[in-house]
This record gives C-alpha cells, sequence and structure tokens, in this order.
C-alpha cells in the first residue's frame, strides 16, 4: 500500500505541480500590482471588523477558522520534513511561495466571497461554487466537489490525527490508539454542533496557541542569537546552489519548499475558500485580504521561525530522497517530523519543550480536523444541494471521526503520502480555475481601489463591477436598497 501511494504522490508532486503553484503565485502578484504588499495595513485593519449575523460569521472567526487549516502540523512537523529532504535552502522557497502565494490567496478567497450561496440558515461557498457560477462549468465544479469530498473526508485528516498520536506517544507514553479515541470523541462533540460552534472554537483556540508557540520560539533563538548570521547564510547558500554541503540538492530543495509551503499555508488548493465564503463582510475583497494575511502568519511567521530554530539549534538530519547515505546525521535515528521541533525547543526548556510541542501539535492539529470537516461537508452540501439525502450527512461525520482514529494507529509515512495525494489533486485543479477566473476577481478589486480613494467603506455591488452570476450579493444589495 504505501508503495502505491509513494508512486503516485511522485506523480502528482513532480516538478509540474511545483512550478504551477510558483507560476499562478507570481501571475496573481503581477496583475493586482502586489496586493499582499501594498494592502498589508488593510489587512490588519480588517481583522477588527466585527461584521456577523445569524447566517454568516465574523471575518476574524473566517480567518480563524482557515488558519486553524493552515497552522497545523505542516508548520511543526511538516517544515522538519522539508529540511529533511530539501536541506536547509527548502526553507528559502517555502518563503518565496508564501509570499507570492499570498496574491492567489486573496485571489481565491474574494473568489468564494463573489460566488457564495446561502443554504438554509448559513452561508456556503468555495471554489466548486465559484467554478460553477464563475466559470459555468458544472461539470468540472462537481469534479472538484468530488476530490475536495474525498480530500478531507478521507485521505488528509489522518496527517494530522497521526501527528497528535505520536507526539502523545513521544512526550506521555500514551499508547496511539488511546489519544486517537479521545481525539474522536471530542471532535465528534464539535462537528455535531454546526459551523457555529466550529467557528467559536477556533477563535478561541488559535490565537493563544499560536502566540504561545511562537513565543517559545523567540526564547530559543534569542538564547542562539549568536548563529542566526551563519544560518541566514546556510539557507540562502542552501537554496542557490553555493553551499558545500547541500549545493547538489538545489532541485530537491525547490521541490520540497513549495510542496511544503503549500501543505502548510494552503494559498491556491482551495482551502481556505469555503471558510471565507461563511464570513459576513461588506465586500467580498476584504475577505480576500484577510486571507491573505493569514499566509504571513502561517509559513513566513510560523513555519519560519520553526525552520531557524531546527537549524539553529542543530537538531535535524538531511538525507534527500534516493540517496543511499544521508548528508548530514546531527540526530541519528530521530525520524523527520515534530521530533526535530521537540529536539530543538529541548535544548533551551528541556522536557518540558517535548511536553509544550505535544500539546500545541494537539490544539493546532485538533482544529485542523474541525476545518477539515467543515470543508467536506460544505462539499457535499454542494453535491446534495437539495438535501435529499440527509442520511449523507450522518455518514460523513461517521467516516471521518473513523478516519481519525485509524490515523492515529497508521504509520506516518502512509498517512502524510495520502495527505499529499489529496493536497496535490486539489492544487492543480483549483489553481487552474482561478487563472481562468481572473477577470471577475481583478474587477473587485478595482472596485474595492476605487471605493477607498473616494474615502468610502468599499460596499459590493456586483452590477457595478461588472460581474455577472452573483446571485447573493443582488439579492443583498436590493434588499438593502428597499430599506
Amino acid at each position: 500500500m504505501e508503495k502505491i501511494v509513494s508512486t503516485l504522490v511522485d506523480y502528482i508532486w513532480g516538478n509540474g505541480l511545483v512550478y504551477l503553484a510558483l507560476a499562478v503565485g507570481l501571475y496573481f502578484t503581477v496583475i493586482t500590482r502586489g496586493v499582499q504588499f501594498r494592502y498589508l495595513p488593510e489587512m490588519i485593519r480588517l481583522l477588527n471588523e466585527k461584521q456577523e449575523s445569524g447566517a454568516g460569521i465574523s471575518s476574524f472567526q473566517a480567518f480563524c477558522m482557515s488558519l486553524s487549516g493552515r497552522i497545523g502540523v505542516g508548520n511543526i512537523a511538516g517544515v522538519a520534513t522539508a529540511i529533511a529532504a530539501g536541506g536547509p535552502g527548502s526553507v528559502f522557497w517555502m518563503i518565496v511561495m508564501a509570499l507570492l502565494g499570498g496574491a492567489s490567496a486573496f485571489v481565491e478567497s474574494t473568489l468564494a466571497q463573489i460566488y457564495k450561496t446561502k443554504v438554509g440558515t448559513e452561508y456556503r461557498g468555495g471554489s466548486p461554487y465559484y467554478i460553477e457560477r464563475g466559470l459555468k462549468m458544472k461539470a468540472f465544479a462537481v469534479l472538484v466537489a468530488v476530490v475536495i469530498f474525498l480530500s478531507y473526508g478521507v485521505l488528509v485528516p489522518g496527517i494530522q490525527a497521526n501527528t497528535i498520536a505520536t507526539s502523545f506517544e513521544n512526550a506521555f507514553a500514551l499508547p496511539a490508539w488511546s489519544t486517537g479515541a479521545a481525539v474522536s470523541m471530542i471532535l465528534a462533540f464539535l462537528i455535531f454542533g454546526g459551523t457555529k460552534r466550529i467557528a467559536r472554537a477556533a477563535d478561541r483556540i488559535i490565537p493563544l496557541m499560536a502566540l504561545g508557540y511562537v513565543g517559545l520560539m523567540l526564547i530559543v533563538l534569542i538564547n542562539h542569537a549568536s548563529k542566526i548570521p551563519e544560518t541566514l547564510s546556510l539557507i540562502i547558500g542552501s537554496a542557490f546552489g553555493t553551499d558545500a554541503v547541500f549545493g547538489g540538492i538545489v532541485g530537491s530543495a525547490i521541490s520540497w519548499g513549495v510542496r511544503r509551503a503549500v501543505f502548510s499555508n494552503v494559498a491556491g488548493a482551495g482551502e481556505a475558500t469555503f471558510s471565507s465564503a461563511a464570513a459576513e463582510v461588506s465586500h467580498p475583497v476584504k475577505q480576500g485580504l484577510v486571507q491573505g494575511f493569514s499566509v504571513y502568519i502561517d509559513t513566513v511567521i510560523v513555519c519560519t521561525s520553526t525552520a531557524i530554530m531546527i537549524l539553529i539549534t542543530g537538531m535535524y538530519n538531511v538525507h534527500p530522497v534516493g540517496m543511499k547515505t544521508p548528508l548530514v546525521e546531527n540526530i541519528p535515528g530521530v525520524e523527520a517530523g515534530s521530533a526535530y521541533t521537540q529536539a530543538a525547543l529541548g535544548t533551551v526548556f528541556g522536557n518540558f519543550g517535548g511536553a509544550f510541542v505535544a500539546v500545541g501539535i494537539f490544539f493546532f492539529a485538533f482544529t485542523c480536523l474541525l476545518a477539515y470537516y467543515y470543508i467536506a461537508e460544505t462539499a457535499l452540501l454542494y453535491l446534495d444541494q437539495k438535501l435529499k439525502y440527509p442520511i449523507l450527512s450522518m455518514i460523513l461525520r461517521l467516516v471521518f471521526l473513523a478516519v481519525v482514529f485509524t490515523g492515529s494507529v497508521q504509520s506516518a509515512s502512509l498517512m502524510w503520502g495520502l495527505g499529499d495525494i489529496g493536497f496535490g489533486s486539489m492544487c492543480y485543479l483549483n489553481l487552474i480555475a482561478i487563472v481562468f477566473l481572473s477577470k471577475p476577481a481583478l474587477r473587485a478589486l478595482h472596485d474595492y481601489d476605487r471605493q477607498k480613494k473616494a474615502g468610502l467603506d468599499p460596499a459590493f455591488d456586483p452590477r457595478v463591477a461588472g460581474i455577472e452570476n452573483a446571485e447573493f450579493w443582488i439579492e443583498h444589495m436590493q434588499q438593502h436598497d428597499r430599506r
């Protein structure tokens, strides 16, 4: 099974997807005139907007829900696997992908808002919705919904569950099956509670854990401050092939840096589009900007800090795929993943470092699982829009919980492989879709720019922006006009 999965991963995550993700990020950076850079202060300001209704969640809650999908094991274990397979240079390419990916994240989340709809008492939307309404390609939208449903309902959750179980086993000697059972029971309580309960859990847990984790990393970096210049030099040299040890694996550095950046911040993969569509905002661009900022938080701050901490403490090995012997083996016998991060924190905090990482992984990965379930459920609602088969929702919940428990007790390599298949498949489809939907996203941005220059708080009217098939916003504006 693992060999089959590994072969599929090699096909999906070949150079084609790596360079496609980079190219799309660069394309959107150019055509939006660097929206992720020029609107940075606006991104931060918008986090404080408190719009919320019975149907929609606040922009900050949507930000936290998407961040719960972004800040997960990719920041703690994924960064370590990138260093292990691609060397220190992978960190540089991870940052490059994040900076460019901010534009991709902006576009896809803006599109999610433009083409969102109301299902029952909640806002729903995401990549299948904007593909159907924006591209007018129902078959393509159904394909994307099926891939997303299978990815987030079956393929991807095992990574988070497995990392929780492994970290608790390492830190507290708890058997994987007991951790898996506990996580499944807590998860069941929340996913049976609906979007509001998921959002409330995310906006309480994520900010506190992210601040705590970054705080500990800063203490480690301060304690090793004298090594920061040589670590940065090592990263740059390895990224461009000038380092004596890692110069020969530049291709691996690019590949693994981009792969883990996409896995961590999911910019362009379509993941954040579902929580973005659930937000209550006056203009789609507002949520696009908020989600662009979440990429900075995830990769430029959290992932980069983790990587530098691992490198600066020397708590890593580098063994590129296909090489018989490691290039570097600083901690023999330690498998790439959260153990690198635990060892790095341990250089300052001792056993507390490993315990904190285990607890941090639990909260990060657990909220990530909440986000995954919400996405799988939204994809199911798209496929069954009339709710003809309500039993499907119950089946999804039971299957999701079973996958979480099973993932806890399976091998890490199998879980990461299945996750890479899921993320890679979604990336191909969504990146192509948002490129073809550049026009409505740009028109929305130009409308926002125009209103900001006029000193207004932007409000979206698709008729003024020249965007078709945005039925929700047409109805919204008509209700506003009647009032």
